[in-house]
């Protein structure tokens, strides 16, 4: 039996941990919290946009 430490990230769903490193990258990166934001409402476009059904 291994007694290694468990990250609470191991069991967590995939949209946390993208979540997490997400954070990790923007923070290490020091961008400015508001061209975040902007660029995250960019992103959401256009991942909506590949939600929707495409014409055949």
């Amino acid at each position: 039996m291994s007694n290694s430490p468990v990250s609470p990230l191991e069991n967590a769903p995939a949209e946390i941990k993208l979540a997490v490193d997400l954070i990790c990258i923007l923070e290490d990166n020091a961008i400015d919290p508001k061209i975040v934001l902007s660029a995250l409402d960019i992103v959401r476009h256009d991942f909506e946009k590949k939600l929707q059904p495409q014409p055949a």
